[in-house]
């Protein structure tokens, strides 16, 4: 990117982090951000976001700037540390981007709380490393909780949730071998590592459009995690299986791709079920998709019972926060239980569609306690007929976030 076209892009990333600093989403219509400059300085700032709100309090002399300013200095304070530009050019361009955005009176004090910053940096940085939500990069309540879940590894929960997201793909079995798939990547001067017997995880992320065979559906990007849930479903021929909550369809699609069952898959909202039908179609793959909410069986079911149901279930996202780095900062502690209370709710009512000696695999990708080993314990103890059983991966129940994968949970229950 050259640099004087850096003003326009913190101007546009500077709009778009103060819509999330006022509680919308980036996923909302019209806020996702298309170009690649563009994204990184939008994700970079809302992965400091904490780092650098700190940071703008900090050197504010004259108090808070307007919300406009706020977002673009915390923009410029990310392009100084990410190493992408030379100091004097994001100073510049700073100053530049508050014309662009009609803010001509901000323009001695953009440059006066930048250039404080470049003098300040390294007494800030002993300040910075009291405040734990400008440290960890994450809401005091968030860190709270993570603390309290995992005493030994919290740290390293909460930096995995500041990095960059790995990228893996699942081939498809039914179109190409995952050696034979391998192969070809190394040929096309693409580096991957096998992980377990199905996950590729590529050494550095690329647009889907040159992952060979994407768009002939040999292949879909999926987490390593996420690849989980079709190995532990014991999935055989002719099962009547549900995936209740399906979109955008990859776990219906790996499924699929690995059993010759019959699958209806669901989803609340009829936008993301045409999500789900097109990334079937794209693999060459077939099911019943519907718009329903699962939680209301008397609105869709047919009165047959599944051997197999998948309930990846609405959670607070915390295991794939880095994913969606706005989402840290949008979620509240309050969320927590309301979607321990919805999951519960949807447990309840996907046990009665479930046949007897039937497997129910319940997901989450989630890291909080209360919506995993907490309330599937609670849903053992209370349900008739329900047993945990073993992961047949062999693999703890919590995978947290890391180098190679997200963070998911995975509970079995079966019905006597």
């Amino acid at each position: 990117m050259k640099a004087e076209t850096l003003a326009q892009e913190l101007r546009d990333a500077a709009r778009l982090v103060a819509r999330v600093a006022d509680g919308r989403s980036l996923s909302d219509e019209g806020i996702e951000a298309p170009r690649a400059a563009l994204l990184d300085l939008t994700h970079g700032t809302l992965r400091r976001y904490g780092r650098v709100q700190a940071i703008v309090r900090e050197l504010s002399r004259r108090g808070e700037p307007d919300a406009g300013v706020q977002a673009l200095l915390w923009c410029s304070l990310y392009a100084l540390d990410s190493g992408r530009y030379a100091d004097y050019t994001v100073v510049d361009q700073a100053v530049r981007a508050c014309g662009l955005m009609e803010r001509w009176n901000a323009k001695g004090y953009v440059n006066g709380l930048l250039r404080s910053y470049l003098r300040e940096r390294d007494s800030l940085e002993a300040r910075l490393r009291d405040d734990p939500q400008a440290h960890y990069q994450h809401p005091a309540w968030w860190i709270d909780a993570v603390r309290a879940a995992f005493p030994q590894s919290w740290e390293e929960v909460l930096a995995a949730g500041n990095d960059h997201p790995p990228m893996a793909l699942r081939v498809n079995r039914r179109k190409a071998g995952a050696e034979e798939y391998a192969a070809r990547l190394a040929a096309a001067g693409i580096g991957a590592k096998r992980l377990g017997d199905g996950a590729l995880l590529l050494e550095r992320p690329l647009p889907v459009e040159r992952v060979p065979g994407f768009a002939q559906g040999e292949v879909s990007v999926q987490d390593a995690g996420a690849q989980r849930a079709a190995r532990c479903m014991d999935l055989g021929a002719g099962q009547r299986v549900l995936d209740a909550c399906a979109a955008p369809g990859g776990k219906s699609a790996h499924i699929l791709e690995s059993a010759d069952v019959s699958l209806t898959a669901l989803d609340i909202d009829a936008g993301r079920c045409a999500k789900v039908a097109s990334n079937l179609e794209r693999l060459g793959l077939s099911a019943s998709v519907q718009a329903a909410d699962c939680a209301c069986p008397e609105s869709w079911w047919d009165g047959v019972p599944y051997e197999r149901i998948l309930a990846d279930v609405p959670c607070s996202s915390s295991g794939v926060a880095r994913r969606h780095p706005d989402l840290k900062w949008l979620r509240r502690a309050s969320d927590v239980p309301a979607f321990a209370a919805r999951q519960a709710a949807i447990l309840d009512a996907l046990w009665r569609v479930l046949a007897a000696g039937g497997k129910l695999l319940y997901v989450t990708c989630s890291v909080f306690p209360q919506e995993n080993e907490e309330l599937v314990e609670a849903f053992v103890t209370r349900a008739a007929g329900a047993r945990r059983q073993p992961l047949a991966d062999g693999q703890p129940a919590q995978w947290l976030p890391g180098p190679e994968h997200d963070g998911f949970y995975y509970a079995l229950i079966q019905k006597a």
